[in-house]
């Protein structure tokens, strides 16, 4: 059975795509072309329930995620999307700061309602 070696990527501009709910942050860490390099959660790191959609966890997480990008592909300078209405918004953004990223840019993808569906029928009195 023939084995292929991973070649040793070096990255060193990327995207930061995170991933805020109300009970969860996501954070994928990927290269210019959108390739997933790392991902992180409070999970991951050792959140369980309902700390981990905790600000501070968010934070763990992403510090945790950029420092094994950081190690591993050797990443300097990050555009960060933020997406979703959770407390680790910018708790994660925080935390990749002061991981020693550069964050170059800030995009908040966040999806607004423009109205959505109908409401149901008001119950009769």
């Amino acid at each position: 059975m023939a084995t292929t070696k991973k070649t040793k990527r070096s990255v060193t501009n990327g995207i930061v795509t995170v991933q805020s709910t109300f009970n969860n942050t996501i954070i994928s860490i990927t290269d210019e072309k959108g390739e997933l390099l790392v991902q992180g959660s409070p999970a991951v790191v050792g959140f369980k329930g309902a700390r981990r959609s905790t600000a501070f966890a968010a934070t763990k997480a992403a510090l945790d995620a950029a420092e094994k990008a950081i190690k591993k592909y050797g990443i300097r300078e990050v555009k960060v999307i933020v997406s979703g209405p959770g407390a680790g918004r910018n708790a994660a953004v925080k935390g990749l700061d002061s991981a020693g990223l550069k964050i170059t840019t800030l995009i908040d993808r966040t999806p607004i309602a423009h109205n959505g569906c109908r409401p149901r029928k008001s119950p009769r009195k």
